[in-house]
């Protein structure tokens, strides 16, 4: 692969994964709109593994939460429904369960830039809608039954274009909960997805034994957290002050651009 098609895509992926404007869409179009050749889905899972990691810095404290009360040793609980640990794993059941059902379609037929351009329209104006709401709930407010919500929602970013953080920041909006807080949930809840995908692939890429997949893998990997890292702070800090409008913009733009594109 081109050095810099290596480069930029995983830039893009560092940018997009955390923001609620579908990174997955981005590494779909960015061969399409340059005409790259499709960097394939092993080059994805590689940058999602970047951004595991930087996810993992950033939310440290509720890292190690999670860790502890998987050993047992955290006598911490949420006011309704248990332990950070608990909303996190029921929130990633119904994801889970999708993926697999779905995985050979995941990985061909939606792909494609169309289904892109009208998914980044309509969850768009979702998250608007979602964000005119009212909302000061915490995480720490989260019960079993908001997790599961929010865990069906994310379900429908295994469609390109839907965006993971954008649909789980859009059912927690919807659920009454504040901007940074829909953000952080969000965030945490991208940890067990990721690692998933990353993992299972990841495998893939060892076992082919291809030196030069591993290499443009580690590269990418790289490149993608120290984007990622910036991004996930510039968020939280706009959405400590300010609203989704910006986010809601660009994927209307996005989407009629991509429309026009297309015809």
């Amino acid at each position: 692969m081109d050095l810099l098609q290596l480069i930029v895509l995983a830039i893009v992926q560092g940018v997009t994964e955390f923001l609620p404007i579908s990174s997955s869409a981005h590494l779909v179009l960015v061969p399409a709109l340059t005409g790259w050749p499709d960097q394939g889905i092993a080059l994805d899972v590689a940058t999602h593994l970047g951004t595991l990691l930087a996810v993992l810095v950033y939310f440290r404290r509720e890292t190690v939460q999670m860790s502890l009360e998987a050993l047992g040793r955290s006598a911490s609980r949420q006011r309704e429904g248990g332990s950070l640990l608990l909303l996190v794993v029921i929130a990633t059941l119904p994801v889970v369960v999708v993926g697999f059902a779905l995985r050979e379609v995941i990985a061909g037929s939606l792909r494609s830039a169309v289904l892109i351009a009208w998914m980044t329209l309509i969850f768009g104006v979702l998250l608007y809608l979602a964000d005119r709401r009212r909302g000061e709930r915490t995480v720490e407010d989260m019960g079993t039954r908001d997790a599961a919500i929010i865990g069906i929602a994310q379900a429908f970013a295994l469609i390109p274009g839907v965006s993971r953080a954008g649909v789980t920041m859009t059912a927690a909006r919807f659920l009454g909960y504040s901007r940074a807080e829909s953000a952080r949930f969000s965030l945490v809840l991208s940890i067990p997805t990721i690692l998933a995908a990353s993992t299972l692939i990841g495998y893939d890429i060892y076992a082919s034994g291809s030196v030069a997949i591993q290499q443009e893998a580690w590269v990418a990997a790289g490149l993608a957290f120290f984007a990622a890292l910036l991004a996930i702070d510039a968020m939280m800090k706009w959405l400590q002050k300010a609203s989704f409008t910006p986010f809601v913009v660009y994927r209307l733009l996005l989407g009629i651009g991509l429309l026009i594109w297309l015809n």
